[in-house]
């Protein structure tokens, strides 16, 4: 379920946030509002970027699948000592 979004006036911005806001638009390619937005919501102590759930992933390989996996990792840890000549 989405939650319907609010719109704010916010007057009095001090001009130097202004342009702090300004150039972190420009430098990350971004609007002028999605900066803004991701200030605020940094200011309140929230994200805008969704966090990732791992969970259906934990768990989901068989014993021989991850015995696998933790060898291949194993064998690219090893350090080949005619590479570091």
């Amino acid at each position: 379920m989405r939650v319907q979004a609010r719109q704010y006036t916010i007057r009095n911005i001090p001009a130097d946030v202004d342009r702090v806001l300004r150039q972190r638009a420009k430098e990350g390619a971004k609007s002028f509002n999605q900066v803004a937005l991701e200030a605020l919501a940094m200011g309140a102590g929230r994200s805008l970027t969704p966090k990732r759930d791992l969970r259906e992933v934990v768990g989901s390989l068989s014993t021989k699948e991850a015995d696998r996996l933790d060898e291949e990792i194993r064998r690219q840890h090893q350090i080949d000592p005619e590479l570091w000549r």
